[in-house]
């Protein structure tokens, strides 16, 4: 049992928000490790039901997944994502598959039948500026209320010292 002649008040911090520099490299880690797993997920689902329809459930399910880890460690949230984070990260998903698509499609249009180590550079090239582009939106748009929410709480955790109380 305590004394009530000294109690310590607790004060618990919010989790620190990171630097663009490290969360865009926790960005790229967790976004790339679950685009690599995704990769090897759809031919494995594609086994049991059409390429198309493994390729989509994998992309919702990795687009939630993926909210859900920026949310927490990209940029510093430390909760989970809301709806509206799911929302828009699947909106930024699409774009970020629009641009894919679209590149793909343009360099068809421009070669015939391009090689397959052709094709993957434009891919993973339009893949890799539509991955900084969604760093962008996320970072700036998506998961900004959550650094202006921390902000507070933070200078406020830092101006609150523990107190020894004494009568």
């Amino acid at each position: 049992m305590k004394s009530p002649l000294a109690q310590q008040q607790a004060v618990t911090a919010a989790p620190a928000t990171p630097g663009p520099l490290a969360a865009f490299l926790r960005f790229v880690v967790l976004g790339g490790g679950v685009g690599v797993l995704s990769g090897l997920a759809v031919p494995l689902l594609a086994m049991a039901a059409p390429w198309a329809l493994a390729n989509a459930v994998v992309t919702v399910v990795s687009t939630l997944l993926c909210t859900e880890l920026h949310a927490r460690f990209t940029f510093g949230g430390g909760r989970r994502a809301g709806w509206r984070e799911h929302w828009q990260s699947a909106g930024s998903a699409t774009a970020a598959y629009a641009v894919t698509s679209i590149a793909v499609l343009v360099l068809h249009l421009a070669q015939s039948s391009p090689g397959l180590l052709t094709q993957q550079l434009v891919y993973l090239g339009a893949s890799g500026l539509a991955g900084v582009g969604r760093f962008a939106v996320l970072r700036v748009y998506v998961f900004a209320a959550r650094r202006e929410e921390a902000g507070p709480r933070q200078a406020q955790a830092a101006a609150t010292t523990p107190v020894l109380l004494a009568a």
